[in-house]
């Protein structure tokens, strides 16, 4: 044995660290069982590429070859072309001689290749692990259920639903009830929110949804709420368009949602699959909201595949919440205001148990035709700003030493009270808010000793911009503490100063 590595030694002490590498490729390529590659390999591999400087056309190759196989690709190359082929798409990247990119073009089935800056980018600055995400993106996108025939039928039928997905997005927002409130941001106001479906390398994405930022109590919700629209295999068999099922002219229902035609008047066919948006992040969903999501696209969710839950233990869960260890059942969580002021919000076990509160972590929403897709937006819409409003109380921060304890408690699906005590008498109030949609929110404040309704909408116009119950509920014991403290006479002029207590 020793003899043999000596050998070895001297066989490859003079070559590189190029050809050492070629070599394990080598090996790598003729393991002994294809379905179960020797991970030790994979990652020995892996490790020297990470460290390998790509500096020719050859080293560029290996890096793009791996990226194909980990996404289950096909890899071919030309003297100066790179091409990372599956059944439904293809990637063409030009390689210059010293190892770098000048371009990357992607092409779908039946499609002209366009240019992909997405993929491009990452190649320039040799950021591989980059550009490997972003292929598993793209891959997804066209990863499509089925034998070649049904897949191909799939994929006309999705590139169909993406066209009359861009022929309707441009359509506005048809608000109900209390349309006051004012909002620019295409995201909330259009009819699917921000459509990314222009480029044959930017998967079908909608961004539907975008709390605003409320960074005063420590909290950002800025995060936009998004849907990714896929394909996926079904039990049952569905119709599914082969042509566009938006009529010239377009007309508009009386909710302002598109009149489409069914998927049965145009050219179609019964496939076992569906449509799909698969949500990012999840969203945690009540059960009367499921029950309406399948209404509207009439593909029902098996109850036995769903995990239902206590809705607040989802929202905790969901959220950047702190629950106090000695209280978990009750849900103490603490929010941050301005001034150094604490609020500990409870949710009683009890009163969040009933299975009418019950609720899911929804991931995905199958669907099966275009029509479907705007009314579901905005009843997603809608459990989004429930959920931002009661995740508002689950701020990070100490449970002890509060400045002021409020019970949080459910009295419909889309209505929850808060219960506080008075900084003016030793009397509980209640405040009822009502969320008819996502931009219809009412507040009414019960045990005040004050029937007015300025008041109520004073709190709710509050609760509408920055859509935090702790910002608003600061505000209004603000306001309560400063209407005690004045005058009869300066009470109109105390409500006049008060009623923007928040900066945009």
């Amino acid at each position: 044995m020793s003899s043999i590595l000596s050998q070895l030694h001297a066989k490859y002490a003079s070559k590189n660290w190029n050809e050492t590498f070629q070599l394990v490729r080598k090996c790598m390529d003729k393991s002994r069982d294809d379905s179960a590659p020797c991970q030790p390999l994979v990652a020995t591999l892996e490790r020297l590429q990470e460290v390998f400087k790509v500096s020719s056309i050859n080293a560029m190759r290996s890096r793009l070859e791996l990226a194909a196989q980990r996404q289950g690709m096909g890899f071919h190359f030309t003297e100066a072309t790179c091409y990372l082929t599956a059944d439904l798409f293809y990637v063409e990247a030009a390689l210059l001689p010293c190892g770098g990119v000048d371009e990357v073009t992607v092409a779908p089935h039946g499609g002209a290749p366009s240019r992909s800056e997405i993929l491009l980018q990452p190649l320039r600055s040799k950021d591989f692990s980059e550009f490997s995400a972003r292929l598993k993106d793209l891959a997804s996108q066209y990863d499509v259920p089925g034998d070649n025939d049904v897949k191909f039928k799939l994929f006309t039928a999705f590139q169909h639903l993406r066209k009359d997905m861009q022929a309707i997005s441009h359509l506005p927002r048809v608000a109900s009830g209390n349309s006051s409130r004012q909002m620019a941001d295409i995201i909330n106001d259009s009819l699917f929110g921000c459509l990314l479906a222009e480029q044959a390398d930017c998967p079908l994405t909608i961004h539907f949804y975008s709390p605003p930022t409320s960074e005063a109590n420590g909290v950002n919700f800025a995060d936009k709420q998004a849907a990714r629209v896929a394909v996926r295999s079904s039990h049952v068999s569905h119709k599914l368009q082969m042509a566009s099922v938006v009529p010239l002219p377009l007309q508009l229902d009386p909710e302002g949602f598109p009149v489409l035609s069914p998927t049965s008047e145009v050219a179609h066919e019964t496939l076992p699959a569906c449509f799909v948006l698969r949500l990012k992040p999840t969203i945690p969903t009540l059960r009367s909201f499921v029950d309406k999501i399948n209404q509207i696209t009439g593909v029902a969710v098996p109850d036995h595949d769903v995990q239902w839950a206590q809705f607040r233990n989802l929202l905790a869960q969901d959220s950047i919440s702190h629950c106090s260890p000695e209280d978990e059942l009750d849900r103490f969580c603490a929010a941050l205001l301005p001034g150094d002021v604490t609020h500990t919000y409870v949710f009683p076990a009890e009163a969040w148990e009933a299975a009418s509160h019950a609720g899911v972590a929804l991931d995905a929403v199958p669907f099966t035709h275009a029509a479907h897709v705007p009314r579901l937006v905005e009843l997603l819409r809608h459990q989004c700003a429930i959920n931002t409003l009661l995740k508002s109380c689950m701020s990070q921060g100490p449970v002890s030493d509060c400045d002021h304890h409020f019970e949080v408690r459910p009295e419909a699906d889309t209505d929850f009270s808060v219960t506080f005590q008075r900084p003016d008498k030793n009397s509980l109030a209640i405040l009822l808010v009502g969320i008819a949609d996502s931009q219809n929110i009412t507040c009414r404040l019960y045990g005040a000793g004050i029937g007015d309704s300025s008041r109520d909408e004073y709190i709710a116009s509050i609760m509408r911009r920055c859509m935090s119950i702790p910002l608003s509920l600061h505000a209004l014991y603000e306001k309560m503490k400063l209407t005690a403290a004045a005058p009869p006479d300066s009470e109109k002029d105390s409500t006049t100063s008060l009623c923007v207590p928040i900066e945009d």
